[in-house]
């Protein structure tokens, strides 16, 4: 393991790993770094265990995706424009962080509008970036939903001093992302670059624990149970290609005891049941300890 810079998810991402990742880490290959020399995460999201791998190993080839096209973007944009995106980040929390409540919900609210306008453009600008990160920084429970029209909708939050810019952190993943191949598209696009090399871990939507619990799209296109068992296929061809595979998903037996929907789509691996905190709605508070289901090849 090398001894370089920690680097950490610079937003918060519904059903982020960083509490679970002492039980992913006792998933990663042994031979990480040496015998496994690739690395690839195609529903990076937050990208908790992207950058606990690439703070810890040293690998001759990354790849990460996602079809959110504003996070990847972002992504992009901290490996590439790391010094223009620092002064705009900080412009917005200069800005928000002294303003009280009033002027403050007009800020958030003007700065969503704006965001939705280079949205709709698909615009590669180094503002659009800013504006996720400001977004994710200041928004309610730090979620990333849109409506159906594809238009960011989530409300204020009510953090008191958020870290809108953290500069040392954004350094530090800007550093970790150089050389990293940054892909915006459909899991399957992976399957070009895994090989017996790689390890690939995988972390879909997850598959919601009751009917209503699945909060509003993360992007505009779903997935639902035959995406699931499209993913498992696929995790099974990764598999037959030599892969090492991990695979993250909501545990169906938390709602319902006699529910086989993953161990049957998974039942060629390993399935371990871990302990998490989340926001359910099955406990009257909104958030409870829950399993979830670490699937292995090995």
């Amino acid at each position: 393991m090398s001894k370089t810079i920690h680097a950490k998810p610079f937003v918060k991402w519904a059903g982020g790993k960083s509490q679970i990742l002492g039980e992913i880490r006792h998933k990663y290959p042994a031979g990480l770094g040496t015998s496994i020399t690739k690395y690839a995460e195609p529903f990076v999201g937050g990208g908790a265990v992207l950058f606990d791998i690439l703070t810890h190993y040293s690998l001759s080839e990354v790849y990460i995706s996602d079809i959110n096209r504003e996070l990847i973007h972002t992504y992009i944009t901290i490996r590439d424009n790391t010094e223009e995106l620092i002064g705009k980040l900080y412009n917005f929390e200069n800005e928000y962080c002294p303003a009280n409540s009033d002027n403050r919900k007009t800020i958030y609210y003007s700065n969503r509008e704006r965001f939705n306008i280079l949205k709709s453009e698909q615009s590669d600008s180094v503002e659009l970036a800013a504006l996720f990160i400001f977004l994710n920084k200041t928004c309610f429970n730090g979620l990333y939903r849109v409506n159906s029209k594809g238009g960011y909708n989530v409300p204020q939050g009510g953090y008191k001093m958020p870290t809108i810019c953290d500069d040392v952190n954004i350094w530090a993943v800007s550093e970790k992302l150089q050389g990293v191949n940054i892909v915006c598209g459909d899991y399957k696009m992976s399957r070009d670059f895994i090989d017996k090399n790689t390890f690939v871990y995988f972390d879909p939507p997850y598959r919601p624990l009751t009917a209503t619990a699945s909060f509003t799209a993360y992007t505009d296109c779903g997935f639902g149970d035959e995406q699931q068992v499209e993913l498992a296929k696929f995790v099974d061809e990764m598999s037959e290609y030599g892969a090492w595979v991990v695979a993250s998903n909501s545990d169906p037996k938390n709602s319902d005891v006699n529910d086989e929907f993953m161990d049957k789509l998974y039942s060629r691996h390993k399935i371990m049941r871990v302990s998490a905190n989340r926001a359910i709605n099955s406990v009257g508070s909104g958030r409870g300890r829950v399993c979830e289901l670490l699937i292995a090849n090995v």
